[in-house]
């Protein structure tokens, strides 16, 4: 990360990797360097390898969970001063749009009835996002559902076995750059993940106006409208349930893609999400007198 000599000492770093590889070294060596110019540093980070390195440099390490739902972990915390600022999604890019038309312009779905309900799972090849147990109750959404059609968008370390278990009906994506033609495509979008942060993929889907079903795991469950359900983890009677329910309903899959939509714009526009963030750095480098900060800034990508 490089600096001009004439920028001003960096006062809040914020990182929206996940904090491993590169991104732990940037923190571990940022931190060391303000450890030796004898300033106090305090981190708020995920319990994992991270959190004891920088203990042992001598940091002040609280641990933080990146959700809001309620847990175990956050009696300790309910007295303290907090802000909760919700993920947020790109409402311009992530749109509704016509499923003919845009089905019509991915080549994996050329030989795919027209007509054929379409299931699309997004997000990353392994036991965290659940695909597994989406390919285990998709037999079941079959028997009530003939014509079914699965496609798993992503690639990942489960991806060879996943393979092995798919029937003909389910397709794979592979790894793609843009996701918003497969929300776009789908009829429905399945977040069936065994543990999640704050997930991206629903929040991506309900302002592409399609509805979505999801697991009941902090992180996901809260990025639902108010009223909507989520399914039980690790279930897949239940999700099967739910996935051909929606699927033999139009009008309610249009009610729920409706919703979603407007949910995303009241709660999870990515305009708030910005100006919130701001508002809370202009307040953290206000100090304690009330003054509003002057806040600059510098990006750069880290590749691990």
């Amino acid at each position: 990360m490089q600096l001009s000599p004439s920028d001003p000492p960096s006062r809040v770093l914020h990182i929206t990797q996940p904090v491993d590889g590169g991104v732990a070294r940037v923190v571990t060596d940022l931190v060391r360097a303000q450890l030796a110019d004898g300033l106090r540093v305090a981190v708020a980070c995920p319990d994992g390898p991270l959190a004891p390195a920088l203990r042992a440099l001598g940091a002040d390490v609280r641990l933080w969970a990146a959700t809001r739902s309620p847990g175990p972990a956050l009696v300790s915390e309910v007295r303290a001063r907090w802000t909760v600022i919700p993920n947020g999604v790109d409402a311009g890019r992530f749109h509704p749009a016509a499923v003919d038309t845009v089905r019509a312009g991915i080549p994996l779905l050329a030989g795919v009835d027209p007509a054929a309900p379409l299931v699309v799972c997004v997000g990353r090849l392994c036991r965290q996002k659940g695909q597994d147990v989406l390919l285990a109750a998709w037999d079941a959404v079959l028997r009530q559902v003939p014509g079914a059609r699965l496609v798993l968008v992503g690639d990942g370390p489960e991806g060879e076995r996943l393979r092995a278990l798919a029937p003909e009906s389910v397709l794979f994506a592979g790894g793609v750059t843009d996701a918003v033609p497969w929300y776009q495509a789908a009829d429905l979008v399945v977040l069936p993940s065994r543990w999640e942060g704050m997930a991206l993929a629903p929040l991506e889907a309900m302002a592409c106006g399609r509805p979505v079903v999801l697991s009941d795991v902090d992180g996901a469950r809260e990025s639902l409208p108010p009223g909507q359900e989520p399914v039980p983890v690790e279930d897949p009677a239940a999700l099967a349930g739910a996935v051909a329910r929606l699927l033999r309903d139009p009008l309610l899959r249009e009610s729920l893609g409706h919703q979603g939509r407007h949910h995303v714009l009241t709660t999870h526009d990515v305009r708030h999400t910005n100006e919130a963030v701001a508002d809370v750095y202009r307040e953290l480098l206000g100090g304690t007198d009330g003054r509003r900060g002057k806040a600059t800034e510098c990006r750069e990508s880290i590749h691990t």
